[in-house]
């Protein structure tokens, strides 16, 4: 995953999650999940790997369709908190304490 970041994102560090939009009509692109790292932070967070892997994918998904929490003011955030606990119910939503 850190490969994949540095070459795509020019960040030389390990990530979560990654996505790749393809531009093709009808597919949205690929998402990349570091499980090993996703497991650290849901252990981190008190939390299940399936419940972190399910907010990674979101996360994912939400950069495919074009949000970019790092530009919108928190707008993907409150969009992921809402299709978290919408679809897979209470629990930790992924969003930073701090975007909420």
């Amino acid at each position: 995953m850190r490969r994949l970041n540095r070459e795509f994102r020019e960040i030389d560090r390990p990530t979560d999650v990654l996505s790749f939009p393809t531009g093709e009509p009808g597919f949205l692109g690929d998402i990349a999940v570091d499980v090993p790292y996703a497991a650290r932070q849901a252990a981190r967070r008190r939390h299940s790997l399936d419940r972190e892997v399910k907010l990674l994918l979101t996360h994912g998904i939400l950069h495919l369709l074009g949000h970019d929490h790092e530009t919108d003011d928190g707008t993907m955030f409150r969009l992921q908190g809402r299709l978290v606990r919408k679809v897979f119910g209470p629990g930790p939503d992924g969003v930073p304490e701090d975007e909420t």
